[in-house]
Order: structure tokens, then C-alpha cells, then sequence
């Protein structure tokens, strides 16, 4: 299976995908974080029971980015985590937006924003 981070070895070949500490500004510039979020797919994960992962190997969220040589971001890989449907399913559910869009898909969603327009 082809991962994101082997897909960005195509782009960026000499460039290793860095983990982003939770202190990252990325998680705190308009909207602070406390923790890395794992948003569950809307139809994937048991996430009514607390399981925010699709599958038993991926329960670790990862979110890391590629930097050039002055240190911007230029790519950020969001990794077991499915920001999308934070994104696109809000009408699906209101139990599902009110405890993954509105707490962490859209303040994520809007810090990456901010931060590639800022940094």
C-alpha cells in the first residue's frame, strides 16, 4: 500500500517528512489545540464508542510536514486522521459535528490556513 509519506518521497526525494511536536504553531495560531487530533471517517470507525481509528494498525495519529531549507512548511501530511470528513460530513450527523468538525476539523482546518499564509 503506498502511503502519503512514500507519495511525498516522489515529489520531495530528498526531503524526510518531519513529526510535528504538539507545540508546533501550527496547532495553536489562531485556535489552541490541546491535543493532535484523530478525526474518525464518519463511516469507517466506531468512533460512538470512542474509536477514532479506521484500522487496528493505524491508531496513532500522525501529522508531519516537509520543510525547505530556510524551515517553512511546505507540505503537511495528516496521517490516520480524516480531516475531510471533519470538513464535508457535518450534515451528516450532529453528534459527529459537534464532537470532531466543530472541536478539532475546523480549527485545524483553519489554522493550516493561516499558518501557510503567515509563515
Amino acid at each position: 500500500m503506498t502511503t502519503s509519506i512514500t507519495r511525498s518521497k516522489r515529489v520531495f526525494p530528498e526531503r524526510e517528512p518531519v513529526e510535528l511536536p504538539l507545540d508546533h504553531p501550527i496547532f495553536h495560531c489562531v485556535y489552541d489545540l490541546k491535543i493532535k487530533p484523530q478525526i474518525p471517517g464518519i463511516r469507517a470507525a466506531d468512533w460512538r464508542n470512542g474509536i477514532t481509528w479506521e484500522r487496528p494498525d493505524a491508531t496513532e495519529v500522525h501529522y508531519k510536514g516537509i520543510f525547505d531549507d530556510q524551515g517553512r512548511m511546505m507540505v503537511i501530511i495528516c496521517h490516520n486522521t480524516d480531516l475531510g470528513d471533519g470538513w464535508e460530513e457535518e450534515a451528516t450527523s450532529p453528534e459527529y459535528f459537534r464532537q470532531f468538525s466543530e472541536k478539532y476539523a475546523y480549527p485545524l482546518g483553519i489554522n493550516i490556513i493561516f499558518y501557510a499564509m503567515t509563515h
